[in-house]
């Protein structure tokens, strides 16, 4: 199946008008070069904010999302890098407040799946790859981020997790799974630890949305899944990137530690 195929499993993309609630606001997203980072930036761009500062490893597709995201009005800074590197995720931070002095909202989205086998079959280096990519990035973001939204007085952090961190749904992905139930402990301990000081800290599971990781599953029929789903479809990243904004708002001003499953009624089915 290629993309068109995939998306096509979405149906229509649904009309999700912003409605300034990130106005003004300097917004930082780790994994921006595409899928649901790249939609987050730009619904953060629709939703008024000032700045969206971007991070991922690809440095063409991160200049064309910077480019967008200067289509939309907001003031776009990209930076390559890996932030399982913990050099380079407290770069990411220490550029974001050199330029525009504060920082308001995050969204960690950077994340690796590993090619689907038994939990017994994989290697050590797969190991560290998928828990440094969706724990250590996650440890190394908490570290230089809090501090810096908590100097401009709070602001909220968003974590994007998966489904599989709460109900393990893909045979063959154990160590995706566990790395992503690590990083909703870590997002609901850091939460615990920084609302006293005003910093909300939540995160987000998707389910079966249609992304370049959703492509690389090896799942063989998407088309089961999509009709397997209580919604009869897959999701747009563009669904997650709103469900992500209206955390980081002020209109979800009373939720912290908690993970909204942007699912198609998934894990409730």
């Amino acid at each position: 199946m290629d993309e068109a195929e995939l998306i096509a499993l979405a149906g229509p993309r649904p009309a999700l008008p912003p409605a300034g609630r990130l106005r003004g606001k300097v917004c930082l997203v780790t994994g921006a070069t595409s899928g649901i980072g790249r939609a987050t930036a730009l619904r953060m761009a629709g939703e008024g904010a000032r700045a969206v500062v971007l991070g991922g490893r690809r440095q063409a597709l991160g200049e064309a999302v910077a480019a967008e995201i200067a289509a939309l009005s907001a003031e776009p800074l990209f930076l390559a890098g890996d932030v399982t590197r913990e050099a380079d995720a407290a770069a990411l931070v220490a550029a974001t407040l050199g330029r525009f002095g504060r920082l308001d909202c995050a969204f960690n989205n950077a994340g690796f799946q590993e090619r689907r086998a038994p939990v017994a079959a994989q290697s050590d280096a797969t190991y560290a790859q998928v828990f440094d990519a969706n724990v250590r990035s996650l440890c190394h973001a908490l570290r230089h981020q809090v501090p810096a939204l908590l100097a401009g007085g709070g602001g909220a952090m968003v974590v994007n997790t998966s489904v599989s961190g709460l109900r393990n749904p893909n045979p063959g992905l154990a160590l995706y799974a566990a790395s992503k139930a690590a990083a909703i402990a870590l997002m609901r301990a850091a939460a615990m630890e920084n609302a006293p000081q005003g910093l909300r800290i939540n995160a987000v599971a998707p389910g079966r949305v249609v992304t370049e990781m959703m492509l690389a599953s090896g799942i063989a029929d998407m088309r089961q899944v999509a009709a397997g789903l209580p919604l009869r479809r897959m999701g747009h990243p563009e669904e997650v990137a709103a469900a992500v904004c209206w955390l980081l708002s002020a209109e979800a001003s009373f939720v912290v530690g908690h993970v909204l499953c942007t699912d198609g009624g998934f894990l409730a089915g």
